[in-house]
């Protein structure tokens, strides 16, 4: 148990919903900056953004304040990946590393672009799906240098260490060798995704080919060290609310009564009762309008 637990306001797939992240005492905190990077040696939280399967394209919300999960708005219509055939969705369970930060003020010597502004991205490959808004231990295995619209945007994979079978996973050739075609497919789903929405195909670094494990671990802390310098000041974020309870030398800390504060300004719970289209009613609904 990660001790972590999460509180949604107002019902899914609405421009109104939220999903808020607590502590084990059961306060709100940001998932983007209170949520430690490692959970221990050589493991990594993550926090789950988006379901494996799932269409609704959610994410950490970097410029609210606490930074809860919501659905993404483009041109004020909610967000949803199209089935890129032949696959339904997101292909893994799909999230971010807290405490990193993709710096769009560094220019990238890998590949020649600056950050994408946001946490680093990680596909989560286990078996399990996982809740929107849980976080999970999981191991990195490697990582993909994507370019999206002239900006890098870094796709970490990685095993949730749960997992039965994470012991056989320590490096980028065990996917290969366990999962044949998975990174493949994942290549393909990255380079095509945006494709339906009059979009051009992504491309990579690298010859779209993924660098090892430790390549990726060095990724994943030089955007910790962006993080630190974001959320102490020393970097301007640019609109990125950088309120969070917990690191000491940050200007933006907040105690957890105003924290508290900020979410009770907003719809209440979503109870049980609330009438909640499926992900894939909603996905079907936007193709039609």
């Amino acid at each position: 148990m990660s001790g972590f637990s999460s509180e949604e306001r107002a019902a899914p797939f609405t421009l109104e919903y939220r999903v808020f992240l607590k502590n084990e005492k059961g306060q709100y905190i940001s998932p983007f900056h209170d949520i430690p990077i490692y959970a221990d040696k050589e493991v990594f939280h993550m926090v789950v953004e988006v379901p494996r399967w799932s269409n609704a394209k959610m994410e950490i919300a970097t410029k609210d304040p606490l930074n809860p999960i919501k659905q993404d708005v483009k041109k004020g219509k909610l967000r949803y990946v199209a089935n890129l055939f032949p696959y339904k969705g997101y292909i893994w369970n799909y999230g971010a590393i807290p405490q990193t930060w993709e710096d769009p003020g560094h220019n990238d010597k890998h590949t020649g672009c600056c950050g994408d502004n946001d946490p680093i991205d990680v596909c989560e490959i286990g078996s399990k799906v996982c809740a929107r808004g849980e976080i999970i231990r999981v191991k990195v295995l490697g990582i993909l240098a994507m370019i999206d619209e002239g900006e890098t945007d870094w796709k970490v994979i990685a095993i949730n260490v749960e997992d039965p079978d994470a012991a056989n996973y320590n490096d980028i050739n065990d996917v290969k060798r366990l999962k044949p075609g998975y990174l493949e497919a994942t290549v393909d789903w990255f380079r095509r995704y945006k494709v339906p929405d009059g979009k051009p195909e992504n491309e990579f670094a690298f010859n779209a080919e993924f660098k090892d494990k430790n390549f990726a671990v060095d990724i994943i802390e030089s955007t910790h060290d962006y993080w630190r310098a974001l959320v102490t000041k020393k970097t301007d974020g640019k609109g990125i609310s950088c309120m969070n309870t917990t690191v000491s030398e940050s200007p933006f800390q907040c105690d957890p009564d105003a924290a508290k504060a900020i979410v009770d300004a907003l719809p209440p719970p979503c109870e049980s009762a609330c009438t909640i289209p499926t992900d894939v009613d909603k996905w079907f609904h936007h193709q039609k309008n």
